[in-house]
């Protein structure tokens, strides 16, 4: 079996897959600021990909060589497309799978996808089980999670410690929990515990309100996981990967080049395939931390184009370096 996983340096750390987020654009730009140890793409539904809408879903598994590592992160509730999509994945050339059994938006959750599985270990095992058939050893296969649904339950934990993923991701904080409370990285370490005492060689990855890296860091040794997955944090740092540089280092030209960079990369992968006010969302990470910031971000969250966006940062620089 070719798992990559086991030739990375520890603690690994990892990019979170994030609905309208993490797309090959985001990925690329976060390869050039500081890259993490591995990528995931959004999460991709299995389902979708062998329907009649299947164009609707497959570019979330668009990526360029840039990003690898990359895993290919599959939800749904049918183990016959999981085995499937497996087959698929591995012609596209992922690296590695990941079953997200963790989000808790309640619309995949009432179709039981997702954390719905963890009131459903019979279909849990059965999507992890044609998952690994379809992937045949060619490429890992790992599992992202929640510490339980209604509270804290680590004999679903053990459950799937017992299916034998390549990686579990454990997103310290239970389904109902959402993102309301702080993460319970102390329960890492039982889960780390349970992991040693049956000897598996299934890497543990925490997740949850990871702010930097030394943070991650921090983390990780406290709880003795081989890595930590790190999603928000980035709105604030692009560089947050490389763990010496943040976006406070630069200036506010360097951050309206980023800014543009960005935008340019997205133009050149989507055209006009995905709505704009979804690039959007990033301007304030680049418009941040200088005078005038806060300005600047109202009127680049109210552009409709990018040539509008153009207009604001070039008057915005120009107003800069004209003297007072």
């Amino acid at each position: 079996m070719s798992n990559f996983w086991n030739e990375l340096n520890k603690p690994i750390f990892i990019l979170a897959p994030m609905e309208d987020v993490t797309d090959t654009v985001l990925r690329q730009v976060i390869a050039r600021c500081g890259k993490p140890a591995v990528f995931f793409t959004e999460f991709t539904n299995v389902e979708g990909m062998f329907s009649k809408g299947e164009r609707h879903v497959i570019h979330r598994l668009q990526y360029t060589e840039a990003e690898r590592p990359l895993v290919a992160q599959i939800w749904g509730t049918r183990p016959e497309n999981f085995f499937k999509a497996a087959k698929k994945l591995i012609d596209m050339g992922f690296d590695g799978i990941d079953l997200n059994m963790g989000c808790p938006a309640s619309g995949v959750m009432q179709k039981g996808a997702c954390s719905g599985l963890i009131n459903n270990r019979p279909l849990a095992k059965e999507i992890i089980d044609a998952t690994k058939e379809g992937a045949a050893g060619i490429i890992p296969v790992s599992v992202k999670t929640r510490l339980g649904f209604r509270a804290i339950d680590f004999s679903w934990i053990a459950f799937v410690l017992e299916q034998k993923p390549a990686v579990l991701t454990v997103h310290a904080r239970t389904v109902s929990e959402m993102s309301k409370v702080p993460a319970h990285w102390d329960k890492l370490q039982t889960v780390v515990e349970m992991r040693n005492a049956i000897n598996s060689t299934t890497l543990i990855i925490g997740n949850g309100d990871v702010k930097s890296l030394r943070d991650a860091q921090q983390k990780v040794a406290q709880a003795g996981a081989d890595g930590a997955m790190i999603g928000r944090g980035i709105f604030d740092n692009p560089y947050l990967f490389s763990g010496t540089i943040t976006l406070n280092d630069k200036t506010p030209q360097e951050k309206m080049h980023l800014l543009l960079d960005h935008m340019q990369l997205w133009i050149d992968t989507w055209g006009d395939s995905k709505h704009f006010p979804i690039l959007r969302k990033f301007f304030k990470v680049y418009a941040n931390g200088f005078p005038g910031a806060q300005d600047l971000r109202m009127q680049l969250m109210e552009t409709q184009s990018p040539e509008e966006t153009e207009q604001v940062v070039a008057s915005f620089l120009q107003a800069l370096s004209s003297p007072v």
